[in-house]
């Protein structure tokens, strides 16, 4: 499969800040393979939106757009499930 480009959004350094250490390493772990397959099993697309996925890692939610066509996957937040998807 093709690689894809992933970039991070401001908001989600910001999110990571606030995380454990244990937790970014196994998120950030999980964010940079979804550069090998934007839809790893697990993903699920969020209803409502067209383009947005969410990814599980424990009890954390990576809600994430890709575009095949430009070969980009933009990585819009990393929040705990209860706050996730508040402003989506």
């Amino acid at each position: 499969m093709a690689s894809f480009r992933v970039i991070l959004k401001p908001s989600v350094h910001k999110d990571l800040r606030r995380l454990p250490q244990a937790v970014v390493r196994r998120v950030m772990a999980r964010i940079e393979a979804l550069g090998d397959d934007p839809l790893p099993r697990g993903s699920l697309k969020l209803s409502g939106s067209q383009h947005l996925h969410r990814l599980r890692v424990g009890d954390y939610r990576v809600i994430y757009g890709f575009d095949s066509s430009a070969g980009e996957v933009v990585v819009h937040h990393v929040r705990p499930r209860s706050d996730a998807y508040w402003d989506l």
